[in-house]
């Protein structure tokens, strides 16, 4: 059983988002292996500080382009829309875990390239913002 002191380090941990924090500095570190780690990850955290005061939404691991090859992966035969199991399934492997279950072309299982897109880009922003909007 957990004491009051780890119940506290947890709910701090949650409140602050401080393990999503490291998660998307270690991804980050991951994906670009910069030759200096440290001034690397100082300025990802003044990014994200620049984020958090003007509201403007920081970077991310995928770029438009990569969204646009997940999204060409699952449509092979290029018929503009994915399935709603596809859509779910490819935002739950880029990360996201928040994501929008009633997108725009649910009810008919068609997810076009736009809907898919626009939700992949702003679920990433979600994951990536490790902070609370001032």
């Amino acid at each position: 059983m957990a004491s009051q002191r780890e119940k506290d380090a947890a709910d701090y941990l949650k409140k602050h988002k401080i393990m999503e924090l490291f998660d998307n500095l270690t991804s980050k570190l991951f994906f670009y292996r910069p030759e200096n780690p440290r001034e690397f990850l100082i300025e990802q955290l003044k990014q994200q500080k620049i984020s958090q005061q003007s509201g403007v939404q920081g970077p991310n691991l995928f770029s438009s382009a990569d969204l646009d090859a997940v999204f060409g992966i699952l449509d092979p035969t290029n018929q503009k829309y994915i399935t709603f199991a596809q859509y779910k399934q490819a935002l739950t492997t880029l990360g996201i875990t928040d994501m929008n279950e009633c997108p725009e072309g649910v009810n008919e299982d068609r997810i076009s390239h736009e809907t898919f897109k626009t939700e992949a880009i702003e679920g990433l922003q979600r994951c990536s913002a490790t902070y609370k909007q001032l």
